[in-house]
């Protein structure tokens, strides 16, 4: 038997919930409070003193700002490009497949999203590097990975990959399957049901994945400057360029930070935006 308490009894029920809710609002408001004012006052702050620096406006167009801008957009657009185009059939494969083996690699792919940045520089440093486990083999082909460009999106793939696949696949796995049997029953093809029926369905979780992969790109630090290094106008995003200008130039540093936080706010306006036209038309 169903104890009563589960069952409920209607508006009884309801008045009860609202109470035990009334009574945890001021809780809930003083939480929000405090949370608001520790994420904002940095903020704030940070912007405040953006307009109070001397050399905040040159640092805007100063060349180190500008070569790592240009290096962090260019980067981070190759590096999504390869993590849709190897993430969207791997999350596809791992929605659809059940066995012990893709629940291993499932668990696998989230690895680098809790490892540290900087042991992740180091392990592709110890594979990829000159004296790792595949130098000397790429040594052979006249290909050298660490501390060049292509290392920059080596460690910001490895780092942000894993945001978009999780996203992906629990996209793909909202997807009923039902629909695509159906679909292939009519005669469509498995890629003409995929690009009609699935990906639209699946297309606001991966539309989140990909800004919040793209977000971790743009941000990494750790796996870059252990692989990649941190050379001006090659590798020096601008998270890189932050730590460097903080030396000489605190206006530059500002510069950098302020663009670094004005592309994030852009990215979830934009994402708010496509993701309410993509509910509106659903």
């Amino acid at each position: 038997m169903i104890p009563r308490f589960l069952l409920g009894t209607g508006r009884a029920d309801g008045v009860r919930h609202q109470a035990s809710l009334g009574a945890l609002a001021p809780a809930g408001v003083a939480a929000t409070v405090v949370y608001v004012l520790f994420i904002g006052l940095p903020i704030v702050a940070l912007l405040a003193r953006a307009g109070q620096q001397e050399g905040f406006l040159a640092g805007l167009t100063g060349e180190l700002v500008m070569q790592a801008l240009r290096l962090t957009v260019i980067t981070s657009m190759v590096s999504m490009v390869v993590v849709v185009v190897v993430g969207t059939p791997f999350a596809l494969l791992l929605a659809r497949r059940r066995s012990t083996v893709l629940r291993v690699i499932d668990t696998f792919v989230e690895l680098p999203i809790v490892l540290p940045p900087v042991v992740a520089g180091v392990a592709m440093l110890m594979a990829f590097g000159r004296n790792g486990l595949l130098g000397p083999a790429l040594g052979g082909l006249g290909v050298t990975l660490p501390f060049t460009t292509a290392a920059v999106i080596f460690a910001q793939v490895f780092v942000a990959a894993p945001f978009y696949i999780r996203a992906a696949r629990i996209g793909f796995a909202g997807v009923d399957p039902t629909y695509e049997e159906v679909s292939q029953t009519l005669g469509v093809s498995p890629w003409a049901t995929f690009w009609r029926l699935t990906l639209p369905v699946a297309w606001p979780s991966l539309l989140t994945g990909l800004t919040l992969a793209w977000a971790r790109a743009v941000s990494e630090f750790g796996a870059t400057i252990m692989f990649a290094g941190n050379l001006t106008g090659r590798t020096q995003t601008m998270p890189l360029a932050i730590m460097t200008a903080m030396e000489s130039s605190l206006g530059s540093a500002l510069a950098l930070s302020v663009l670094l936080l004005a592309m994030s706010v852009l990215a979830l306006a934009a994402l708010s935006v496509l993701l309410r036209r993509t509910g509106s038309t659903a």
